[in-house]
């Protein structure tokens, strides 16, 4: 059942219909960042059937519910999606867009935490890799009106990392002069796997990934620590992004933690990206609502 208008806007708040595909994509595209893939149809459609595309939760759920906010021509203006554990009353609300237009913002957010009234605890904008649906939690700078909608509607906010971005090179990428990783296709995220063994022993890992539209993913990079200080970081990601050049990424993204409790194996994973190109775009933000 659709809610009633807003007092602020002549628009209403009523459940995502297949028809809203088209206009949902153009909200959420238009908050897109720098080497953030496009919304798909496909990718969509995901994301109405498992919250596992939404916001990378594991634990079992029903299914996630999406709510826009249409104007009087039925045409959606905003976008909301939020799915609950009633085991454990916790609400996720996993991703909004509104082209930051406060009174829409503020219709969305009042409906989502009526409906997970019985939660004793909502979160907002969790962490999850960077995907199309969002770059893994609320960039704050650049979506500064849902920032200051969360905090209005009794949400407490906290840094949780930092979105990184670099173009790649029209040309062909200049391979490192010996390649140090073994190559394997990876199922969840969807990609391929780097790995640097140390004998028969895995010592370093990279997850690198490739969208239709040339954007890349870097999910992660890690070094087993009695193999850190010996450079191998940086001879995976030289690898990593000449094997994403060579599948024609023109741009990659990633995130890193480098939150207040960050140490210094986050520092000097961000000197490692800052050292190769990539730079910041945007502070992550998540969010979280407590009630007694």
């Amino acid at each position: 059942m659709a809610s009633p208008p807003s007092p602020d806007s002549s628009a209403a708040v009523r459940p995502y219909r297949t028809q809203d595909e088209a206009g949902v994509r153009q909200l959420i595209d238009a908050d897109r960042l720098p080497g953030q893939q496009r919304c798909t149809a496909q990718r969509l459609a995901a994301a109405g059937r498992s919250p596992l595309a939404l916001a990378g939760w594991t634990l079992p759920a029903g299914r996630p519910r999406i709510s826009v906010l249409a104007d009087t021509a039925d045409h959606p203006r905003g976008v909301i999606a939020f799915v609950s554990w009633s085991d454990v009353r916790t609400g996720v609300i996993c991703w909004l867009y509104a082209r930051e237009n406060p009174p829409a913002l503020r219709a969305l957010l009042g409906h989502a935490c009526a409906e997970l009234a019985g939660c004793r605890q909502i979160d907002a904008f969790v962490g999850a890799p960077p995907g199309p649906l969002g770059p893994g939690g609320l960039p704050r700078g650049r979506r500064a009106a849902t920032h200051d909608s969360l905090l209005e509607a009794g949400f407490t906010g906290r840094r949780q990392g930092s979105y990184l971005h670099r173009a790649l090179p029209g040309d062909p990428w200049p391979a490192p002069a010996k390649l140090v990783a073994d190559l394997f296709p990876c199922e969840v995220p969807p990609g391929q796997r780097l790995i640097i063994r140390d004998g028969a022993e895995p010592v370093a890992e990279a997850v690198v990934s490739v969208a239709p539209d040339h954007t890349a993913t870097v999910y992660w990079i890690e070094t087993c620590p009695t193999h850190r200080g010996m450079g191998l970081g940086r001879k995976l990601l030289g690898q990593a992004l000449a094997l994403l050049a060579e599948q024609r990424a023109v741009e990659a993204a990633l995130v890193i933690d480098d939150s207040e409790a960050c140490t210094s194996e986050s520092r000097a994973v961000s000197r490692l990206f800052g050292a190769s190109g990539f730079t910041l775009v945007d502070e992550l933000w998540t969010y979280q609502r407590r009630h007694p």
